[in-house]
């Protein structure tokens, strides 16, 4: 195991490298490591994302492949007090504290770095809006910044409040919005952002259910002195009126709470893009919002906004048109809230097809072409987006290309989607005969004849209603809304290598619309007024082989290693271990099946010396933590975890030790060397 020493001299040659990487660029040192403070004993982890990149990148180096095995459990946070559950948080370290949020109340936690303890806690009074609130217990984390060289912790809340808090004592900081009029609420640190949306609404209740709701579900994103809140609306799988509220965008001051400006992302009259909108459905409609994380080039004054569907996923016949800002990549100027520059990745989007993951910033070097700032937006559909981060320019040519058309009553989908021609796909896309197992004769037959009940197509594949006249069941549409990328496995990358990490599981949904009146019924409390003529029902049968085995071929899971200064891919290996349901299937008695990877949606982290990702042994109860080499993909550690990390890691360095940090449910676990924690010190 390396001396603290060593790891320090190490550290700073890292940082050294990184220096000679940001004048070779023309940036400041400090601008390449995105603003993250890193010192001989110190790497933070700034944002949600690691750095305003999103790389989940640390320079961090004490952990290598030679000491990967020694790993330990340093403590385990355990947040159940609090009510959490989900594991979404990913935390911030920075100033030498853990910052996350936990549970429903989105409670804001400061926690010691090297014990687990917990330093201070805080959240808000309960509000009508926010007990109804769907995205409750999605909180991803928190945003930071410092006024006055002083810390300061943000988060948006379920209810939409922004708060800003003291973040050395979790107290509401002075000067920073006002008293909103609800019982229990402080004097300052809250702003009421329902208030800059222009709807009617009550303090404590919200905007009323006929109109919509809106909440949140990421952080915001302090860029200088502007604080960037994206938002979230009812998931459009459990909407059957068309009516709901917009998600714009918002900012503003970090100081004073004061707004700045309002970024419409269903364009009003006269406004770019309203003509998208065929029968004015721009009136009504909603949704369009941003609850993917956000991220940011503070140097150039820009924050990048991947957005969802509008209203009602799988249906869109009330609102003809491509539909813009929906499913879209949104370049803004952080100051005055102005589109730089735009890219719809689905058009009138009845697939679910939202962008899911925050967009990934690198520095390329493209040979014949130089230095390229870029920025990368991964999809469930399975492309990756590239573009020139301060135009909006593809890096590599992104073609329209003809998609199938709908059958259902009053629909029309757009005639073509984009189809990037760079970097290749990293996950099936559509489903074919080609695509069904085929270890045997008998299994090949089996899915040829299960799946003769389903229309299996192309990427695009529409959805079909029940009254479809081809008595299929449902419509494959793969990758499904739930595969191939999405929120709870992120992409991470590597800004000294241009390396880009995508990690996805194959999976098909299978959609079957049906009356809206009917869908509404399956509903509690929905939005809206005026039932749409289709919505989503019941989730339509899936195919299943009697064997229990999945009816595509393997891999079920992987991880794409992209050289992005190509577009092409360096290596794709199955993640995790082949599942003991497969392997000892008696349906494949005698075959051997490979490596087919666990079918999990897992999480990575990127360091100075390696990959790192989180995944299941083949028994399906022990969670195994992986060491990988960044450039082959070749297995250089493994060891056993706790439990799964879920929807994210991270890795810092704090007092001379690198640190990784496991989301596993209600806890934090953080991993690290047995020298990390020569006092002792136990979690409260």
């Amino acid at each position: 195991m390396k001396s603290r020493s060593s790891t320090m001299g190490s550290l700073a040659r890292k940082v050294g490298t990184l220096g000679l990487l940001a004048a070779a660029l023309g940036l400041s040192p400090q601008i390449a490591l995105s603003q993250n403070l890193v010192t001989d004993d110190t790497a933070e982890w700034f944002t949600l994302g690691g750095d305003y990149a999103h790389t989940r990148y640390t320079p961090a180096d004490e952990i290598t492949a030679e000491n990967f095995n020694e790993l330990e459990v340093a403590w385990e946070w355990d947040g159940a007090s609090f009510g959490g559950r989900s594991g979404r948080s990913t935390p911030t370290y920075v100033d030498g504290k853990l910052f996350t949020v936990s549970g429903a109340r989105r409670n804001v936690v400061a926690i010691d770095p090297k014990t687990g303890e917990t330093l201070w806690s805080y959240r808000l009074p309960n509000t009508g809006r926010w007990e109804y609130s769907m995205r409750a217990s999605y909180g991803k984390g928190i945003g930071y910044s410092r006024i006055d060289g002083k810390g300061v912790v943000y988060i948006s809340t379920p209810g939409f409040f922004l708060v800003a808090l003291d973040a050395e004592t979790g107290a509401p900081l002075e000067g920073f919005g006002g008293q909103v009029p609800v019982d229990g609420f402080p004097s300052t640190g809250v702003v009421d952002m329902l208030a800059d949306l222009g709807h009617p609404y009550d303090p404590y209740e919200g905007i009323p259910l006929e109109t919509g709701y809106i909440t949140t579900s990421s952080p915001p994103i302090v860029v200088n002195d502007t604080i960037v809140v994206g938002n979230s609306a009812e998931q459009g799988y459990l909407q059957a009126r068309v009516e709901n509220v917009p998600g714009d965008i918002l900012a503003y001051d970090k100081t004073t709470g004061e707004f700045k400006w309002k970024f419409n992302v269903i364009p009003r009259p006269g406004e770019y893009g309203h003509e998208t909108w065929e029968n004015d459905a721009w009136q009504w409609t909603g949704d369009v919002s941003s609850w993917a994380p956000l991220t940011a080039d503070p140097e150039n004054n820009i924050v990048y906004v991947p957005t969802n569907p509008p209203t009602i996923d799988y249906y869109g016949g009330f609102r003809p048109g491509d539909g813009l800002f929906g499913t879209s990549l949104i370049a803004l100027d952080t100051e005055t809230g102005e589109r730089r520059w735009h890219f719809q990745t689905v058009h009138h989007d009845v697939w679910n097809y939202d962008n899911p993951a925050a967009p990934i910033q690198l520095d390329l070097n493209i040979p014949g072409r130089g230095v390229v700032p870029s920025v990368h937006q991964i999809t469930k559909q399975g492309f990756v987006y590239s573009f020139d981060r301060m135009t909006g320019e593809p890096i590599w040519p992104i073609e329209e290309r003809p998609v199938p058309a709908s059958l259902v009553p009053g629909e029309k989908l757009s005639a073509t989607q984009p189809f990037p021609t760079k970097p290749p796909a990293y996950e099936m896309q559509g489903l074919t005969e080609d695509d069904l197992i085929d270890f045997t004769p008998q299994l090949r037959r089996e899915a040829l004849e299960v799946m003769a009940n389903y229309d299996m197509g192309p990427l695009f594949n529409p959805p079909i209603h029940d009254t479809d006249p081809s008595g299929k069941i449902a419509s494959a549409m793969c990758p499904g809304d739930g595969g191939g990328a999405n929120i709870n496995n992120p992409p991470v990358a590597d800004p000294t290598t241009g390396f880009l990490y995508v990690t996805s599981r194959k999976a098909c949904s299978w959609q079957r619309i049906i009356p809206g009146e009917e869908a509404d019924a399956r509903i509690d409390l929905p939005t809206g007024a005026t039932f749409a003529a289709y919505a989503n029902g019941a989730r339509p049968r899936p195919p299943r082989l009697a064997s229990g085995l999945p009816y595509f071929k393997p891999p079920y899971s992987t991880i794409t290693a992209y050289d992005m200064n190509s577009g092409d891919i360096a290596f794709q290996i199955p993640t995790g271990e082949t599942p003991d349901r497969i392997r000892n299937n008696p349906a494949l008695d005698g075959i051997d099946v490979g490596d087919t990877g666990t079918g999990n949606a897992i999480t990575m982290v990127t360091t100075a010396n390696m990959l790192i990702y989180s995944d299941m042994d083949h028994d399906g109860e022990t969670a195994l933590l992986y060491g990988i080499d960044k450039m082959t993909g070749e297995e250089v550690g493994r060891i056993e975890v706790p439990a799964q990390s879920r929807y994210g890691m991270s890795s810092w360095m704090h007092d001379g030790h690198q640190y990784i940090i496991l989301q596993t449910g209600s806890k934090l676990t953080a991993m690290a060397m047995p020298g990390a924690q020569a006092t002792g010190g136990a979690a409260h």
